[in-house]
């Protein structure tokens, strides 16, 4: 599925926070930024992490505090974070540091992010698809976080091949976590490696539903 291109757009002060609201471009789900003060490059990076989604992004000067970001759905704020938090946690950092350590399964996932659950996101391959990925990563993070803060229910993840379980620690170190606490943990892949994970059921396979998932 393709999606129009983002729009940033920076215009006028509305004259009040009704007026704001009102002017937001209609669309599945908007971002936008508030009396940002960062510079240009943090709103280009912010511009290019949604340039193939169904997310429109514009900025507004308010009377409020400076550098926020305001996700919305139909109209409606769904959360307010600082855009500090989005820098931090998502706009500059590597997906690699997902592979290495278990960074954002105790730390909680901007809300600018976790309030676009109804978001259909489009994947490219690499290398074009970093910031794409790394949001895939993030939201697959929280879902893990919140399965074993509730330590009920089934978790079902694909991991393409299984040797990921194995080669990388983060991703190693989350699910030997999760599945000690959480009683129906499946994880899916290619099984060029068993991995040797407690408490979870393994599933293997060759075919393009596990080569590509």
């Amino acid at each position: 599925m393709s999606f129009p291109p983002t729009e940033m757009v920076v215009d006028a002060p509305p004259s009040s926070l009704r007026d704001f609201f009102t002017d937001v471009p209609d669309g599945d789900v908007s971002l936008v930024t508030v009396n940002r003060t960062h510079p240009k490059p943090i709103r280009d990076l912010l511009a290019n992490a949604f340039a193939t989604q169904s997310v429109t992004l514009s900025e507004r000067a308010l009377p409020t505090d400076e550098d926020l970001v305001a996700p919305l759905e139909g109209g409606e704020v769904t959360a307010i974070p600082s855009l500090d938090r989005v820098i931090q946690s998502f706009l500059l950092v590597n997906a690699d540091r997902f592979k290495t350590s278990a960074w954002g399964f105790d730390d909680a996932v901007p809300s600018v992010l976790t309030g676009m659950d109804g978001t259909l996101f489009d994947l490219r391959g690499h290398p074009a698809s970093n910031k794409e990925t790394l949001l895939l990563v993030l939201i697959s993070r929280h879902i893990e976080r919140l399965a074993h803060e509730a330590g009920v229910g089934t978790v079902r993840s694909a991991f393409q091949r299984l040797s990921r379980l194995e080669d990388e620690f983060g991703t190693r170190q989350v699910y030997e976590r999760l599945s000690g606490r959480t009683p129906d943990v499946h994880v899916y892949g290619v099984p060029d490696e068993s991995p040797t994970l407690r408490d979870a059921t393994v599933h293997g396979g060759a075919g393009e539903e596990y080569r590509n998932s």
